[in-house]
């Protein structure tokens, strides 16, 4: 059936709401993946050196943005194009970056999680239901299959 308009609707809708503070939901994304995932922390350069999650890194807020806008663009993507399009470069350089930090399939659903938990919250109950989502869900994973098939192709070097 493919991506909907709806569905796409859904998506840029919900990310103009995580715009409007995107400092607060960027904190709570990374609370939520170590509140599922305490051991991710150190697969995080700016977060390694913390004790607790620094309220003012911008490299985790920059990291966070990255997450919510890839994801909406996946969306967008899938409703014109059928798939994701990433860039060669962009894709050949998160493949690169996820195996350097040893991020395996189970990541991908800790990052899905926290990320699904932070929409909710941002919209809110009264907008949040199974179809945005699943609309959510369904760019994610189409954007991590992406980084994962660009993984798969750079396997991390033998040392």
């Amino acid at each position: 059936m493919g991506f909907t308009e709806k569905q796409e609707t859904l998506v840029k809708e919900s990310w103009e709401v995580l715009k409007q503070d995107i400092a607060l939901f960027s904190l709570r994304f990374f609370s939520l993946i170590l509140e599922i995932a305490p051991g991710a922390k150190n697969m995080f350069s700016f977060l390694r050196e913390s004790e607790e999650i620094p309220q003012n890194n911008p490299k985790l807020k920059a990291h966070a943005v990255k997450v919510f806008k890839m994801t909406c663009e996946s969306a967008i993507q899938l409703r014109e194009k059928g798939q994701v399009v990433v860039g060669e470069t962009t894709l050949k350089y998160l493949g690169d970056v996820h195996v350097k930090s040893g991020v395996i399939d189970p990541h991908f659903e800790v990052v899905k999680e926290a990320l699904l938990r932070t929409v909710e919250e941002a919209v809110g109950k009264d907008k949040w239901n199974e179809e945005m989502k699943g609309a959510w869900a369904e760019a994610y994973d189409q954007l991590a299959s992406a980084i994962k098939v660009e993984m798969n192709t750079n396997p991390p070097a033998s040392s």
